[in-house]
């Protein structure tokens, strides 16, 4: 697996491999599971995905910082990570986090898909 370090580089692996569509069931299963109200349909476009991941993100910070807790653990993002992170600009924060969220996912699924049999 490649040293994802952008947004890009994530879709574009997961473009490659064949498994975007994994990556969005990945997503929508953990968020269902976190009880977010938010659900991706499989034919959605990497930029909208992200916007929109971004807004619930900045949203559940915002207002609902319990769930939004409760989402990082079950996808298991690392919590010395978000440590790391400033969060004097929750817009920077929501960004980097849901960043951190699809890169975790992605480990998931393609770990999945290549060890799996």
């Amino acid at each position: 697996m490649k040293d994802l370090k952008t947004f890009d580089d994530l879709v574009n692996e997961a473009q490659h491999l064949n498994l975007y569509t994994k990556l969005i069931h990945q997503l929508n299963k953990d968020l269902a599971l976190a009880n977010v109200n938010l659900e991706f349909d499989d034919e959605i476009l990497p930029t909208s995905l992200k916007l929109l991941l971004h807004q619930e993100i900045f949203r559940l910070i915002q207002e609902k910082f319990m769930d939004y807790l409760n989402l990082l653990y079950i996808i298991d993002v690392s919590e010395t990570k978000i440590k790391e992170m400033d969060g004097n600009d929750v817009l920077l924060l929501s960004e980097n986090v849901t960043f951190l969220i699809l890169k975790r996912e992605w480990q998931k699924v393609y770990y999945r898909s290549t060890f799996s049999s």
